[in-house]
């Protein structure tokens, strides 16, 4: 017999599931060797962290696209059971108060987790089984990961670990976590400002106050945005005044003109009608006395035909014209 073959194999003990469901983390394990070259950062840091980091993670999220399992596999995460609890800071939408500076010392000593979940599914987190005792909110910070870029409050998992370094003080552990993803320069820039904010209070109230004080500043300025824009549109429309004027202005002209063409066509022309209702066109009288000419008067027939003089033609009761014999 070969050594080392058909030796007897002991029963395996049950593993301790994760709160993901998963028997044992061997995948993820295999994963991060697999991983451990292409995945470390370029400046040759080292997989350690100064910090304990933790999470619980629920599987909602794809593994390419997700911040957590990208720490687990580079070693720098601990993914914690469902019922296990944390000694540090624990960044949750359980927590009633927010991180602030003086959760520094804790930070230090026991680390900080985060719960891998989707914003979406929150419902569907055992948050009474998770957790600890120091269970924090994030103040307003703008998020910078590919899903939700540029919006306020939806922070991934690495986002909300590396706030927590960054509001307690030690930005350089910010930079050093956010250093293992292309993007994770932008989430410190565009927060820097506010992490210079949150970082000079002290306890959790003054980092509300903080935070409401920058929301009154950005919906101000929201408002005279809105009232430049509003400036902006009713100088590029010109005035709007004006074009109704200059309306009304031409149709004064126009009825002006027709009343006036109206007065002149009654005073010039008087209408009477023949016996077949035809339109007898006389010319005014007062206009004949001013040309001083005599005009004669026009007759019609019995079927309104003109009857051209001179007075000695005599017509029949057809008006036909009665020709004169000559003897």
């Amino acid at each position: 017999m070969a050594k080392g073959k058909n030796k007897p194999t002991e029963e395996r003990s049950s593993a301790s599931r994760t709160s993901n469901g998963h028997k044992s983390k061997q995948h993820h394990t295999r994963k991060a060797r697999q991983e451990a070259g292409a995945s470390k950062p370029v400046s040759g840091k080292s997989a350690s962290f100064p910090a304990k980091l933790a999470m619980w993670d629920f599987d909602h999220c794809d593994p390419k696209r997700c911040s957590g399992k990208k720490l687990e596999r580079l070693g720098l995460i601990k993914n914690l059971r469902i019922g296990q609890k944390f000694q540090g800071i624990v960044v949750s939408p359980n927590g009633k108060g927010v991180v602030c500076p003086n959760d520094l010392e804790i930070v230090e000593t026991n680390g900080a987790a985060v719960v891998e979940c989707s914003w979406a599914r929150l419902d569907e987190v055992p948050f009474n089984k998770i957790g600890g005792k120091h269970e924090r909110l994030l103040p307003y910070l703008v998020a910078a990961n590919p899903v939700n870029y540029g919006r306020p409050w939806r922070l991934n998992c690495v986002e909300a670990l590396a706030a927590c370094f960054a509001i307690v003080g030690h930005m350089d552990w910010a930079e050093m976590l956010m250093d293992n993803f292309s993007w994770g320069s932008a989430f410190i820039d565009i927060n820097r400002d506010l992490f210079e904010v949150y970082q000079a209070c002290t306890d959790s109230e003054s980092v509300t106050k903080a935070q409401e004080a920058w929301l009154d500043k950005l919906d101000e300025e929201k408002k005279k945005r809105k009232e430049r824009k509003d400036d902006d549109d009713i100088w590029a429309k010109g005035n709007v005044n004006r074009g109704s004027d200059d309306e009304d202005d031409d149709e004064d002209e126009q009825d002006g003109d027709e009343l006036e063409e109206e007065e002149y066509n009654e005073e010039e022309y008087e209408y009477e009608y023949d016996n077949l209702g035809n339109i007898i066109l006389k010319a005014d009288n007062s206009k004949d006395q001013y040309s001083g000419s005599d005009k004669e008067s026009i007759e019609y027939d019995a079927l309104g035909n003109i009857i051209e003089k001179p007075s000695d033609e005599k017509f029949d009761s057809l008006g036909n014209r009665i020709e004169k014999l000559h003897v």
